[in-house]
């Protein structure tokens, strides 16, 4: 089944339901579906075919949402790009992308001034006399009718580039059947149905929010477009809409409870919410459960490359717990040997590397253009995720951290997630992250970087607290602490722990 199939019956079936909200302005299904009709028609009369790479440079708004559709019905590939990159892994993949069309707005300009590619690209942008096309002249130039192109399931649909958190990002190719069964298994596992309106904070160029949106599409639920999320826009956007679910990285809902301006009454009416891309402290999980009080709290690990690899849905019991395997999926925990096999399984307790059956309909084929990678992260019929994990005796997964994150200090190993979780339960600790910095006599010491409730708190006082918890040997503890006004975040809210090797007094 193909996305843009998906849609025209989603269109079909509920043509006057609101499909997406921006500020004061709704779009029916109907009126949606003629404005991904006006666009498809305008781009297939620019040229673009079947397979080609269509970039979007534009934050969260209705425009990216129709072209995501006009692309599908041409049966082009839609390339989401993080216009937060660092200019040199912007310009990267955009050159790897090698685009026949680029949509881009005022604010994400900038970022192609310098790029010179050697086919150049039809650019489209959303504000007037700027780009060889404008946004309204694709509107006036389509029709509301247009037939979309013949489209295998295997048809490449997205293409998402990983965060680039442990070195350049990278091209993930999604197939249409892959996207269709993610999509599938988002509204199964997160109790997703046709009532549901979600609060669309995560970016349409990260894997959360694609499917987020999607999952609501193939609903006809409501998606509620916010392109900057402040205090304000936050505020006003659930003052004026009964949102349903939310769908967002940890940090995202540290942000919300921390604003002064977002009324509790409103988050207690969001019954389903979810996270992923990143550990949540059990602090904020249990303050979670009690502003929002929700139906559905759902830990959901999975990358770009696979969709789903586990879920956890009983957070209250085991907070921070991964789960079990999604429903498309196989996962082992396997050893940290270089040469490790599908087979090499650790047993409960101790700490491995998580593997996921490539078998699975949500997974890649492989990264564009990198064939070198690809062998490198599948192996066996298995992707080998660079996660660190353990099982507890009950079968459920914890992350423990990423095997390029571990901490080798002298002779010994050093989880940088064991040791955040239990700094994250001291009180005056509102977040920490753990990295390897270089000492001269051990090769890299523990250091932890700290965001503190309490001016006061003190290394001596955290030291003290590690080792009363029991839980961290003498050489896990902290050697250094570093105390932070905020952690450094990438585009997708994960902590960007090479700037914290690199960190110095």
């Amino acid at each position: 089944m193909n996305l843009a199939r998906m849609f025209e019956m989603a269109a079909a079936r509920e043509p006057q339901a609101i499909a997406l909200i921006e500020g004061d302005h709704a779009l029916s299904y109907r009126d949606l579906h003629a404005a991904v009709n006006r666009v498809a028609h305008a781009l297939h009369k620019l040229g673009v075919r079947r397979r080609d790479r269509v970039i979007a440079l534009m934050k969260n708004r209705q425009q990216t949402v129709i072209l995501f559709w006009a692309v599908q019905k041409l049966g082009a590939v839609f390339v989401p790009l993080n216009y937060h990159m660092a200019p040199g892994d912007l310009e990267r993949c955009i050159l790897d992308v090698e685009p026949k069309l680029i949509c881009f707005e005022r604010a994400t300009r900038n970022a192609l001034r310098y790029i010179n590619l050697l086919e150049k690209p039809i650019y489209v942008s959303l504000d007037p006399d700027d780009g060889d096309v404008t946004w309204g002249e694709l509107v006036r130039n389509g029709t509301p009718s247009f037939d979309a192109v013949p489209i295998e399931d295997d048809d490449p649909a997205v293409m998402l580039y990983t965060s680039g958190t442990s070195g350049h990002p990278k091209g993930v190719p999604k197939s249409h059947k892959s996207e269709y069964v993610s999509t599938m298994s988002q509204i199964i596992q997160n109790r997703y149905d046709r009532s549901d309106v979600m609060l669309g904070m995560m970016p349409l160029y990260h894997t959360m929010g694609i499917h987020s949106y999607l999952a609501m599409a193939f609903l006809n639920g409501r998606y509620i477009v916010i392109h900057d999320v402040t205090e304000e826009s936050l505020a006003d956007t659930l003052h004026f809409h009964p949102v349903t679910c939310l769908y967002a990285m940890p940090a995202m809902y540290r942000y919300i409870l921390q604003s002064r301006r977002v009324d509790p009454d409103r988050l207690r009416q969001i019954q389903k919410i979810g996270y992923a891309g990143a550990p949540m402290s059990e602090t904020l999980i249990y303050t979670c459960f009690e502003v929002f009080q929700p139906e559905v709290f759902l830990n959901h690990y999975g990358s770009t490359e696979i969709h789903t690899f586990t879920t956890c849905s009983y957070l209250r019991e085991k907070p921070g717990c991964a789960g079990r395997p999604g429903i498309n999926q196989l996962v082992r925990v396997v050893t940290l040997r270089p040469e490790a096999s599908p087979d090499d399984e650790v047993e409960p307790g101790d700490v491995g590397q998580v593997i996921a059956y490539m078998a699975s309909p949500e997974a890649f084929k492989g990264y564009w253009n990198r064939p070198d990678l690809t062998r490198q992260a599948i192996r066996d019929g298995w992707y080998y995720t660079g996660d660190l994990g353990m099982r507890d005796p009950d079968g459920d997964l914890y992350i423990v951290g990423r095997t390029d994150d571990v901490v080798v200090s002298g002779l010994d190993r050093v989880w940088p997630g064991k040791v955040e979780h239990v700094l994250e339960h001291h009180p005056d600790v509102q977040e920490v992250a753990v990295v390897g910095q270089r000492d001269d006599q051990l090769g890299h010491i523990v250091t932890a970087f700290v965001v503190s409730r309490r001016k006061e708190v003190t290394p001596f006082e955290l030291d003290r607290f590690c080792q009363k918890d029991g839980r961290l040997s003498e050489f896990e503890r902290p050697r250094k602490y570093v105390f932070v006004d905020s952690l450094p975040r990438d585009g997708s809210g994960k902590v960007v722990r090479r700037a914290l090797v690199e960190w110095s007094d």
